[in-house]
């Protein structure tokens, strides 16, 4: 049971994190407006509807949309300025008398006291400035997810452990390999008392008189490739198409590889560098990349948590339980070698590993071709006397990597498998199983889609179940999808699940997953820390946000943005709200909850409460990542209509906006050959990719309050995601912090 809700529906909700409590609202009406026509239905406030329904849950049903005409272009230049209105004040609601519960961890969330709070309205628009809200277009579905690396790493950056074979198709869109002296240095740290955060008004650029929306579309890349296989090129898209054509105010930005902190310019890019270098302002090395080093210098192994796994080298099992991928979002095989190779060095007896497929992050079938490289290293340590295995495994969407809290059933399926030693199907070989789980090939499943199974001996007994004073090595280095697994492995008191037996083990994450919960306690390598991000510095300046997003991506527009912190830096300044996703595969409803997110958007502009507001749909991406190109067009339809709609209101205010993205996916859906060519299957079709892309992603600015002379420099043809910060806060009228990447516009 939601512990946010008096009653159970099959209905969306809306969780609104903002100032001292959280909310849930819902209505009865709006949930009906997804099947009725949406013309007999009068737009009504949240708070409105909050007040009439206050136990049950709200969901921001979609409503017909007026027809607008294509407002890209007008919207991208001044409106002509009606005789201003005194705007009224903001003032920040008065603090909650009673704190609220504390959210179900999702992660990277907010996170509040746990006393319960009185369910209180979502009050965003002041009673004297009501006004209907407008109605949403009725759009397809669309999302998707972050990921990147689909194909082998080129040369510049080989794996010895696990080198890719020839024949493997090279990246979609590799980037140039750039001379070592045009890779600038990172500013050097500032130490937190000796930042300025004070911003000072921007030399050429007025103070903003309306709000200032930022606005990500989750995976929708500017590619090279404008075929048929390019769901964004392929979409009916007249408000993204119309931005384009405005002079000096549309233009891409670097968002893989370096430009985001990652080890090489083959590197994929994904939301959590992505949104951490949108949020930061800085490119700072990231979490592949601090795993590489700590190999390559030996510094793993000296640390603590190393220590303490090495307590059970002797007499216990080590297992490493992860996505046995080389795709370089979560993890990476050669990592894990090189954790097994440390482990056998070091005088472990015992080793286990519990896989993750992936068919994500890399072409989907591939995993065949991963367990046959880890079993011949595991064959290669055994020489030396190490009893080594895999134990167990599974697809990643079904089993142990859950986020947000999603789906708790996942982690317990994970739990049995790798833990209990209990799945619904059992072999005696790890290869035999992929390939009997995958199914015959005019219905095949999907690598990321797989049952979990257990691997058993000759007599059926697990040959790996987690024990008392056995190693636990959990190596993803993302920690979105790892937090919920942790807490099994790590809290005493755990009531998500009945995990029936809790193993003492000597647990390590390869780095911490969340420190605000300083979860896990121990961890192979340290995360980066960064400091000094945008939020700060609008809270520090008394400059009032809103974020929205739904659970997909939720915890990218806050954890991430903040520099992977959790909560607020000011609960009087910063209201978080999360759409709950919808529990089913994406592509079976592109356009997920764009709809709602736009509304509750538009009700916290039209508030004049606050000064930025931040928005992500996450349709392009993960709708992307299930491979259906007729689904990713259709989101990529829905979400260019929303952002219609939120540019048009943003000009009616007299505000101004920025429209970008986080990193390519919907942008191409097919693997290629070297040549840019679509590879084929033995059935004569197109193999679909659902991986990210190397792709470049669109920056544009507008908005009637944005004076004609601010366009885009022509100085920086190198830019990345991180300059976008600036920009940001260059919009709002202010001269962006010295240590952020310099601002698009001056």
């Amino acid at each position: 049971m939601d512990p946010y809700c008096n009653v159970r529906t099959n209905v969306p909700s809306i969780f609104c994190v903002g100032y001292s409590d959280t909310r849930v609202l819902t209505t009865h009406e709006l949930s009906k407006s997804v099947q009725q026509s949406h013309s007999q239905l009068a737009p009504r406030h949240l708070s409105q509807l909050a007040s009439e329904y206050p136990s049950q849950r709200i969901e921001m049903g979609s409503c017909e949309s007026k027809n607008v005409a294509n407002p890209a272009v007008r919207a991208a230049q001044p409106l002509p300025k009606e005789p201003e209105a005194e705007a009224p004040a903001a003032t920040p609601p008065p603090p909650a008398e009673s704190a609220a519960e504390e959210l179900p961890d999702r992660g990277p969330t907010p996170r509040e006291s746990t006393e319960p709070a009185a369910a209180q309205p979502l009050d965003l628009v002041p009673e004297e400035a009501a006004a209907p809200v407008d109605p949403v277009l009725e759009a397809p579905e669309e999302t998707r997810e972050e990921t990147p690396a689909r194909d082998p790493a080129p040369e510049e950056t080989p794996s010895p452990a696990d080198p890719a074979p020839e024949e493997t198709p090279s990246p979609v869109n590799p980037a140039p390999e750039a001379p070592e002296e045009e890779t600038a240095a990172p500013p050097a740290p500032v130490a937190p008392g000796d930042h300025e955060f004070t911003l000072k008004p921007h030399a050429n650029i007025p103070l903003a008189e309306g709000p200032v929306m930022v606005c990500i579309l989750d995976g929708w890349g500017d590619n090279e490739y404008k075929d048929e296989w390019n769901a964004v090129h392929m979409a009916q898209t007249p408000i993204m198409d119309g931005l384009s054509t405005v002079p000096n105010r549309w233009r891409s930005v670097k968002a893989h590889g370096r430009a985001v902190g990652l080890p090489s310019d083959a590197d994929m890019g994904n939301s959590e560098v992505g949104h951490n270098a949108l949020g930061s302002g800085q490119v700072v090395d990231q979490g592949a990349r601090l795993v590489d080093i700590a190999l390559e210098t030996g510094q793993m192994f000296e640390g603590a948590g190393w220590k303490l796994i090495s307590g059970a080298f002797a007499e216990n099992a080590v297992h490493f339980i992860g996505l046995l991928s080389d795709g370089g979002v979560h993890s990476r095989t050669d990592q894990l070698y090189g954790c097994i190779r440390g482990a056998a060095n070091g005088g472990a007896k015992k080793i286990r590993v519990h896989i993750l497929t992936d068919g994500r992050d890399v072409p989907d079938g591939s995993s065949l071709d991963y367990i046959a490289k880890l079993e011949a290293e595991l064959a290669s340590v055994s020489e030396g006397g190490v009893d080594a295995k895999i134990a167990s495994g599974g697809g990643r969407m079904g089993v142990t990597m859950d986020r947000y809290e999603s789906d708790w059933d996942i982690v317990k399926r994970g739990w049995d498998a790798h833990v209990l030693g209990k799945a619904p199907h059992t072999f005696t070989d790890c290869g035999e199983a992929v390939k009997t789980l995958r199914g015959s090939e005019d219905k095949q499943v999907s690598d990321q889609n797989l049952d979990p199974f257990v691997i058993v001996d000759e007599e059926g007994n697990p040959v790996g179940t987690i024990e008392d004073g056995d190693a636990v090595v959990v190596f993803n280095f993302r920690a979105d999808r790892m937090v919920q697994m942790s807490k099994a492995l790590e809290y005493e008191e755990f009531t998500s699940f009945d995990r029936e037996r809790f193993p003492k083990t000597l647990f390590v994450g390869m780095m911490q997953y969340d420190g605000d919960l300083k979860l896990p306690a121990n961890y192979l390598v340290t995360p980066p820390a960064i400091m000094h991000v945008s939020g700060e510095h609008l809270c520090k300046n008394n400059i009032s946000t809103f974020a929205c997003s739904e659970t997909q991506k939720f915890g990218h527009v806050t954890f991430f943005w903040n520099g992977n912190r959790s909560g607020y830096f000011n609960a009087d300044l910063e209201t978080y709200v999360e759409i709950p996703s919808d529990k089913i595969m994406f592509n079976e409803k592109p356009e997920m909850k764009a709809l709602e997110i736009s509304e509750a958007s538009k009700e916290a502009l039209k508030s004049g409460k606050f000064k930025m507001v931040r928005v992500n749909f996450a349709n392009p991406d993960m709708v992307g990542h299930t491979g259906d190109l007729p689904a990713t067009i259709t989101a990529c339809e829905v979400v260019d209509k929303c952002v219609g709609e939120l540019i048009e209101l943003v000009n009616s205010l007299n505000g101004r906006w920025l429209v970008t993205s986080d990193h390519g996916n919907a942008d191409d859906m097919v693997q290629r050959n070297k040549k840019g060519e679509p590879l084929m299957g033995e059935d004569g079709k197109a193999l679909p990719l659902t991986s990210h892309t190397l792709a470049p992603v669109p920056v544009a600015i507008g908005g009637s309050g944005l004076p004609d002379t601010v366009v885009f420099r022509d100085d920086l043809p190198e830019a990345g995601l991180a300059n976008v910060t600036a920009t940001t806060i260059a919009l709002l009228g202010y001269e962006p912090p010295s240590i952020y990447e310099a601002p698009l516009i001056a």
